[in-house]
């Protein structure tokens, strides 16, 4: 009965009957619609999609990226289809997420597609396994780090740990891909936390001699650190920020990224300019996500 019904479905609603604005709408409806006929027994179980705001956007913004610590809180119960909501709303060609378990970032990619038609490629950049973060059996938790979901393919991934994590194990990861329809390196890092300055300065240098290495670079991450922080002079060195009101010596005209309203997650650009960027505070974790648009990458040299 069940099939049957799904195929009167199909016919009525058919291809050629629905507009391509309303095809992100449609993939959502009909994913709710089968959990409703199938049952828990469908892939997404009885999750019902969150309808997304009247300002959308209608498929992925070719220039746009963004950078999301998720966790804190972490393995919380139907965050992750909250999150694939924000993140669909928005919808940039490149996210960078920070203390991402796979677990959560299987779970976000499959909802981004199922419930809005929105289909990413995922790397990972695991710095370790924490059952206490991101569950799993005792001896075999789940793999925690960073993430970049891109809807162009990737290439040449790198996932390096720092020499010295601080209290916590804590790398970056880099990858080739597309955005605004020239190949570009992006960078996802997560650094020490916030009173460990002196590791942090370390990573920044080993960070940058790399992004320094690109004509043209985009750095994404939580850099656990304001704006005018002494460790963070290697990177300003090598990219700018994509607030252009947001310098070392103008700290206090940066936009804030946390719940305790500072400045702690970047866009970097090198070699790119930036037209517009967006924070969007979120109740999915301590962090707001932050998303540029970007002007037309020029050629490399």
């Amino acid at each position: 009965m069940h099939s049957n019904i799904l195929d009167a479905l199909s016919i009525h609603f058919g291809e050629a009957l629905v507009p391509a604005r309303g095809t992100r709408w449609f993939a959502g409806v009909m994913a709710a619609l089968c959990v409703v006929l199938i049952g828990p027994s469908a892939p997404s179980g009885a999750l019902v999609p969150k309808p997304l705001p009247a300002d959308a956007v209608d498929g992925v913004v070719p220039n746009r990226v963004m950078t999301w610590n998720i966790c804190n809180p972490c393995g919380r119960t139907g965050f992750d289809l909250g999150r694939a909501a924000e993140i669909a709303t928005y919808a940039p060609q490149v996210i960078g997420l920070q203390e991402a378990c796979v677990r959560d970032v299987e779970k976000i990619r499959d909802y981004l597609e199922t419930f809005y038609g929105l289909d990413y490629h995922v790397a990972y950049g695991t710095v370790l396994r924490k059952w206490s973060r991101c569950g799993g059996l005792p001896w075999h938790p789940g793999a925690y780090g960073q993430a970049v979901l891109s809807a162009a393919p990737m290439t040449d991934r790198v996932n390096t740990e720092y020499p010295d994590g601080g209290s916590e194990d804590r790398g970056y990861m880099a990858v080739t891909t597309k955005v605004g329809g020239k190949p570009v390196r992006v960078f996802n890092t997560h650094l020490a936390q916030r009173r460990q300055e002196t590791v942090r300065a370390e990573q920044i240098g080993v960070l940058a001699a790399q992004v320094a290495r690109h004509d043209r670079a985009i750095v994404l991450g939580d850099f656990n650190a304001v704006p005018d922080s002494p460790e963070l002079g290697g990177i300003w060195a090598v990219a700018a920020d994509t607030d252009p009101g947001c310098r070392p010596a103008a700290a206090t005209v940066c936009g804030t990224t946390t719940d305790w309203r500072s400045k702690f997650d970047y866009v970097f650009l090198r070699g790119i300019t930036s037209l517009a960027h967006r924070v969007h505070p979120s109740p999915y974790s301590d962090h707001d996500m932050l998303h540029a648009d970007l002007g037309p990458l020029r050629a490399r040299h």
